[in-house]
């Protein structure tokens, strides 16, 4: 097995992501997705994340949790037809196999903040309006507790009376 082919080192690389005591000899959904959505093979017109959802859970053996590597070929020639209509079944799994090869899963922890595209807009406190702008003081710290509820004011001689102290005004 010293050629292990590219797919199936693909295969090891996606199966031990995120779980340290991971053999690679197996890949749960959760992996199996994130390896079809990172190559490419979901395409969320084509093939989708339920379509891909379906066919891990056809393939694998009833009552497990993972897929071997001969179940995730199996799988493959499933999304294969799916992903490339039109093309044979050969042709469409080369294809497939050709998005796999050589790739590797998209970094570990690479949640990163972004201040991309609308994150600025929405988390700049200077914009809000309404309600939503007394959760922050002028530097655009959240006030906390303060800021989310109308702290009551138990003065009144009943329980939730609000208006203490207003009886003379008014007669």
């Amino acid at each position: 097995n010293s050629k292990m082919s590219e797919v199936e080192k693909a295969f090891h690389k996606f199966a031990v992501y995120g779980d340290t005591s991971a053999s690679g000899n197996d890949m749960t959904g959760k992996n199996f997705s994130k390896m079809c959505k990172e190559c490419g093979v979901m395409d969320g017109k084509a093939v989708t994340s339920t379509d891909v959802d379906i066919v891990f859970n056809k393939v694998k053996t009833k009552g497990a949790r993972t897929i071997t590597f001969a179940e995730f070929q199996e799988a493959m020639k499933e999304l294969c037809v799916k992903r490339f209509k039109g093309k044979s079944p050969e042709e469409a799994l080369q294809a497939v196999y050709g998005l796999i090869e050589g790739k590797e899963p998209g970094h570990v922890g690479a949640t990163k903040t972004t201040k991309v595209g609308g994150v600025e807009r929405l988390t700049d406190t200077s914009k809000y309006t309404g309600t939503h702008k007394q959760r922050f003081d002028e530097s655009g710290k959240g006030k906390g507790l303060a800021g989310r509820e109308d702290l009551t004011d138990n003065s009144g001689y009943v329980g939730a009376y609000k208006g203490a102290g207003t009886y003379d005004k008014t007669h």
